[in-house]
């Protein structure tokens, strides 16, 4: 989601449709792609054309050039063309061993790609004593491109998770960059709970790094021991996306537990409160305090109950959508949609729109066309490109 380095482009991508997919309420008239109307609950009418299929996508980022790169969590990491095509894999990435909600996912350009060819990736990696201890982590490599694909060099790992701890799910691994140059990364609390106020471990948290994943001597809780050096916030469930809007704020999302997934306006040194306040329940009933009970943590800016399962988020720039420059976008992963949100000066917030085709949403980016792309979840998960509709 690199967008403050995306050269800009004449016109429209223009993407081609994978037409080897047909699905009821596919059309295509002459000269048209593929793809099918969505109506939200807004009234506005989207058009979302099919360019290509995967196997659980997690993340896509565009490149200066036009092109893209979409990770898969099995571990593979494809190169698009400017039509929205595979042209080849990206090789010579970590080995990653998928289980459950683990295995390859965010990606994104450092600020100096251009020059560089540097990006970073995030994924899951095992103990190498115990495979059944887990924790995310975060490289930094350099991407050399070819016309068919391309590959990973100088790896280094930049950033981990810890402790490791048993399970596979809530690693969060999301990243994105500043504008005054660091990089943030999502933390999830791994399904412990406790983790996310536990300031020893980075587990619940968000922390900002230094590009070279350095900790600033700035951070708020520098002073405070190894574990808290790098947080910027903590009571964090399961953060799957971050990004900054244009003014710079921060905007982060999470999965609540039985319903209550949030969207915060992510300030410096703020506690979000999990697992003591949240606004939904364990899932085994046992009620937790709601958020306005205790005034001492953050509260959401807004949140949902029923959940929507927030999947990716993209705070939109462009103005290919009129009137929805500056509004959030998150995927939805049990509510199987594309939610908008507007987003205001005081830092609250409001669903705006609900736009649902029955798929499960991974990811959502802004291309620099300014059309919304989304990744469907799980195998057969479809990039779909998003443009207002007639």
């Amino acid at each position: 989601m690199m967008k403050q380095i995306l050269l800009a482009t004449t016109g429209a991508l223009a993407l081609a449709a994978c037409a080897s997919e047909a699905a009821p309420g596919i059309s295509a008239g002459p000269g048209e792609r593929p793809g099918f109307n969505v109506t939200g609950t807004d009234g506005a009418v989207v058009r979302a054309e099919i360019l290509e299929k995967f196997n659980s996508p997690w993340a896509m980022t565009f490149l200066p050039d036009g092109r893209a790169l979409v990770t898969e969590k099995g571990g593979k990491i494809w190169l698009l063309n400017t039509e929205g095509s595979k042209v080849g894999e990206i090789s010579g990435g970590p080995s990653v061993e998928a289980r459950g909600q683990g295995g390859l996912g965010d990606i994104i350009l450092h600020p100096d790609y251009a020059e560089t060819g540097e990006i970073y990736i995030s994924y899951v990696e095992r103990d190498s004593a115990n495979a059944e201890l887990s924790g995310a982590v975060a490289e930094i490599a350099t991407l050399s491109l070819t016309e068919t694909g391309g590959s990973l060099s100088e790896r280094s790992i930049i950033w981990r998770q810890f402790p490791k701890v048993t399970g596979n799910g809530h690693f969060g691994h999301r990243m994105a960059v500043s504008p005054d140059r660091h990089l943030f990364i999502t933390s999830g609390e791994r399904q412990k709970f406790d983790p996310a106020q536990d300031m020893t471990g980075n587990l619940g948290k968000i922390v900002r790094l230094n590009l070279n994943g350095s900790i600033p001597a700035d951070n708020p809780f520098a002073g405070q021991g190894t574990g808290a050096a790098e947080v910027w916030t903590l009571g964090h469930r399961n953060p799957l996306g971050i990004d900054f809007a244009s003014d710079g704020r921060l905007w982060a999302q999470e999965m609540g537990p039985a319903h209550g997934d949030e969207l915060n306006l992510i300030v410096r040194g703020q506690n979000y409160g999990y697992p003591e306040v949240s606004n939904g329940d364990h899932y085994d009933g046992r009620p937790i305090p709601d958020h306005d009970t205790r005034p001492e943590f953050a509260a959401p800016a807004t949140y949902w109950v029923p959940a929507i399962s927030p999947g990716g988020l993209e705070i939109y720039e462009g103005d290919l959508f009129a009137g929805w420059t500056g509004n959030a976008f998150i995927g939805g992963l049990s509510s199987e949609a594309l939610i908008r949100v507007a987003l205001n000066a005081d830092g609250a917030a409001a669903e705006a729109g609900r736009y649902a085709w029955g798929k499960r949403v991974r990811e959502v980016a802004e291309g620099p066309d300014g059309a919304l792309y989304v990744l469907e979840d799980r195998d057969g998960g479809r990039l779909l490109r998003l443009t207002p509709g007639g």
